[in-house]
């Protein structure tokens, strides 16, 4: 979306506009390690780094809050604590689905589609409105996916139920799926930032951005900072959103916002166990 992209004029600092000059030392820092970055490794290597320290330090609050009082208050379920044999299990589901599914995927990305880095960063509200548009879109596209596997039962069976396993959701839980699940989802990820052209930094950002979210939705804790409470109007549903779709599995199918599933009528806020 940067008609600047590719150019290697120099920059005008009198021009008051001159934004792509903020993120413009962070980009020079990755264009000058383009070798790693457009490595086949380096995908499935970021993508599982990310996603591994988000859940640390759930994991970490998992493992205190059986024994400090004061974590249950922010806990979701609080009858609810997974453990070392539970966590233990995601992990290996997660790394078998890195290793197995996107690392080949990833090698074949890399070998039919190189990346290109331009020489000039994107402008900081440009990046800004351009995750805000993919996590709009990946949050459509989940919904209707998501839909569709709880309303069609042989879908459900094949392929979502494996993330069912757990109604009590901890961070761990977030990369509990079958391959099918973890390659569609990645797919509408990886493929959203093209579709709306981003920067190559910002199609980054969307994607630690995303797996943020994505963990925090599990995570089964409700802080007074949780993104939920930062987003005014009820317009993001976060953790308890996600949780309640998990203990009642026909409700809030949208993972971060809630308008879709305000005028479907499938939102809800109620803790009942009755659906």
């Amino acid at each position: 979306m940067n008609s600047s992209a590719g150019l290697t004029a120099p920059h005008i600092s009198s021009t008051p506009l001159e934004a792509p000059l903020f993120l413009q030392p962070v980009w020079d820092l990755m264009r000058s390690k383009q070798g790693w970055l457009k490595s086949p490794f380096f995908p499935v290597t970021f993508a599982l780094g990310v996603y591994m320290a988000f859940c640390l330090p759930f994991v970490i609050l998992d493992l205190l809050a059986t024994r400090i009082s004061l974590l249950q208050k922010y806990k979701i379920q609080t009858q609810n604590n997974p453990s070392l044999r539970m966590m233990a299990s995601c992990v290996s589901q997660t790394l078998y689905n890195h290793l197995v599914y996107i690392f080949p995927l990833s090698f074949a990305n890399w070998y039919w589609r190189p990346i290109l880095f331009p020489a000039l960063a994107p402008e900081l509200p440009r990046v800004l409105l351009d995750i805000t548009a993919c996590l709009l879109l990946f949050d459509f596209q989940y919904f209707v996916w998501h839909l569709l596997h709880h309303k069609v039962p042989w879908l459900y069976r094949t392929f979502h139920k494996a993330h069912h396993k757990y109604t009590a959701t901890f961070a761990l839980t977030t990369e509990h799926s079958g391959a099918w699940e973890i390659l569609s989802l990645g797919f509408f990820a990886a493929v959203n930032p093209s579709i709306l052209r981003c920067h190559p930094l910002t199609a980054m950002l969307f994607f630690i951005c995303n797996i943020w979210l994505s963990v925090e939705d599990h995570s089964g804790y409700d802080f007074p900072w949780s993104t939920h409470r930062l987003v005014p109007f009820g317009l993001y549903g976060g953790a308890p959103h996600h949780d309640l779709h998990h203990m009642k599995f026909k409700t809030n199918y949208a993972p971060y916002f809630t308008h879709w599933d305000k005028l479907l009528g499938t939102y809800t806020t109620r803790r009942s166990k009755s659906q």
